[in-house]
Parts: C-alpha cells; structure tokens; sequence
C-alpha cells in the first residue's frame, strides 16, 4: 500500500479535547497503542485479547450511557471479525454511538497478512448497506477533519474509515491489567466501584 494517513495523527485528532463525555473503546493490538499515545484516560476501555469485540462492546456502552458518546476505534482486521455487529448496531439506531475503522489493510497482530480491504472490500459501504446513519470513507488528509467531525458530532450511529498507512508504530503500550481497567472506567463513567 502506498503512504496515505498516519494513524496516530488521525487518533490524535480524533481524541483532541476530548471533553467529559467521550467514551471510548479501542480495539484490540494496534488501536490501543494508538489511543494510549495520544494520550491515556480513564474513560478509554482498552481491549486485550478480544479481537471482535470493539464494536458490541461499544453497543453496550452506547445503550447503558444514552447521554455519552462513545467512539470505537479499531482496525480493519477486527472489523471484519465482527461485520454482524455493524447490523446489530444500525438496528439499534443509537443516536450516540461511532465507529472509527483504522484500515491499513493487514491484520497487524498476526503478521501483516493482507485484508478484504485490501482487496477491494470497502467497509464505509458495509456499514451504508447494515443501515448506519452516515458513513464515510477517508482517504485523503484534507478529509480527516471531515471525517473526525463525523464520530464526534453526527447522529449515530455513524462509521468512518480512514485509510491509513501500514508502516509500524513505536510501541505505546497501555494498562494490561483487565480489572484495573474496568475498575477505573467504571469509576470515571458512573463514579462509583
């Protein structure tokens, strides 16, 4: 793939002042280095180890906390693990709730094996046809702010992929420890254990 966006520009962006009502859920490997780099909060729930589980977590929160937005952000590779979910989704029509995909082609935690995405499949147009109110593909650095404005702002749900480049990231590991996480998210949401 040639150069396109820089994903921890397009995560830095996206998560710039992000106020106190932004949930957010990144999915598994390279989006919570992404997330974490652009800077570690509370209300980020990282997910480790559970490769399609981004986008139904992101449902749940979106149901249970109606007054919050809650942004996904995964990779292409785990989108196409969960597809089902971006009909679950739509058919929940949840006004607060956006998908942010950070598509480089390749599933990134198992080798840098090339996707559908890579191939020809565009998941802007998958989520158009599951029933997602908005969707849009980014390819071009003079449409992230578009696109970002879209997850942060638009009635949901709403899908965005941004074309990102492939190159490895330095690594920004996050928390790995699963009930810590949950504990401080809780606290930071609901503000209570």
């Amino acid at each position: 793939m040639s150069a396109l966006l820089k994903r921890r520009e397009v995560v830095a962006e996206l998560l710039a002042d992000r106020g106190e009502d932004l949930l957010v859920v990144p999915g598994l490997g390279q989006p919570c280095y992404d997330c974490f780099a652009a800077g570690d909060d509370p209300r980020t729930f990282y997910l480790w180890g559970a490769m399609g589980g981004a986008v139904p977590v992101g449902i749940g929160l979106a149901v249970a906390q109606p007054e919050k937005r809650v942004l996904v952000i995964t990779g292409d590779g785990e989108m196409l693990m969960g597809l089902g979910s971006l009909t679950a989704a739509a058919a929940e029509g949840l006004p607060n709730l956006a998908v942010c995909v950070l598509d480089n082609e390749r599933y990134g935690e198992t080798g840098q094996q090339q996707t559908v995405t890579g191939r020809g499949a565009n998941l802007a147009a998958i989520a158009a046809g599951a029933g997602f109110a908005s969707s849009k593909l980014v390819t071009a650095a003079a449409d992230v702010a578009d696109g970002v404005r879209l997850l942060r702002e638009a009635a949901g749900p709403v899908f965005v992929a941004f074309k990102v480049d492939d190159a490895p990231e330095a690594p920004a590991i996050p928390p790995k420890d699963g009930a810590h996480l949950k504990t401080r998210f809780r606290q930071a949401v609901v503000g209570k254990i």
